[in-house]
């Protein structure tokens, strides 16, 4: 759905904020249930023009409202743009101008409270591997720590339509850079050359999806990178006896 100007802005990245996974949303004061006993003032988000950046306090007040709403206890398929709008104090315009339906809006909602993605240098093989699997260990850490993130990942799996568009913007993208990495770790000679590149991806991430996903109870050292790495470059059969 387009908002009135027709316009679809999508934030690829996280916008600020002091926000830890599950911590208080902020609920507005008034009925129980999250909505205000009065009409909230709107957060000011001026018509956007030519070279004008668009209200940051505005997007910020949407993603809080739907955290708030979510830690209330409304289910995602309960929240309608309507509650949100009204929850953050911002006309359902304000929204649509940013998100062009809620599965957009709920995927940076769950960006917004996953650890940032690190920066890689684009140039490098196997260190930025490293970096890319550690995201995987502490993103992890985080749905472990947080009910709330853990619960919205159950309910994401449950609408498809939700599970598609988080996995098309974001755990897509995040399988291609690791596979792209260890093209470039063949490339300078430190991985072998002679195995598909994808199945050499899926031996590096396999172990640490394991332990983050199928395995929530398994320990997640901090050296768990290196560990998984360090097995597979010197491989599991046993030293030769000389």
């Amino acid at each position: 759905m387009q908002g009135q100007d027709g316009e679809r802005d999508r934030h690829g990245a996280r916008n600020g904020g002091d926000r830890s996974p599950g911590a208080p949303g902020g609920m507005p004061a008034g009925a129980p249930d999250g909505t205000s006993t009065a009409a909230p003032a709107e957060v000011p988000d001026p018509e956007p023009r030519r070279g004008r950046p668009r209200s940051a306090a505005a997007e910020r007040a949407i993603l809080d409202a739907v955290i708030a709403l979510l830690e209330a206890g409304e289910p995602l398929a309960g929240l309608s743009i309507e509650r949100i709008a009204r929850t953050a104090g911002v006309g359902k315009a304000t929204i649509y101008r940013r998100w062009s339906d809620k599965e957009e809006l709920f995927v940076d909602v769950v960006r917004d409270m996953e650890p940032d993605d690190p920066p890689v240098s684009g140039t490098e093989g196997l260190a930025d591997l490293r970096v890319m699997l550690e995201s995987l260990r502490t993103r992890g850490l985080a749905q472990r720590s947080s009910a709330l993130l853990h619960n919205i990942f159950a309910q994401m799996k449950s609408h498809p339509k939700l599970w598609n568009e988080y996995h098309g913007t974001v755990i897509a993208p995040r399988r291609l850079a690791m596979v792209e990495a260890v093209r470039r770790a063949v490339a300078a000679g430190e991985l072998r050359d002679d195995l598909d590149v994808e199945l050499i991806d899926d031996l590096f991430v396999g172990p640490m999806l394991v332990r983050t996903v199928h395995r929530p109870d398994a320990p997640l050292p901090d050296d768990l990178a290196d560990r998984i790495i360090t097995a597979l470059l010197q491989g599991l059969a046993p030293a030769a006896r000389v």
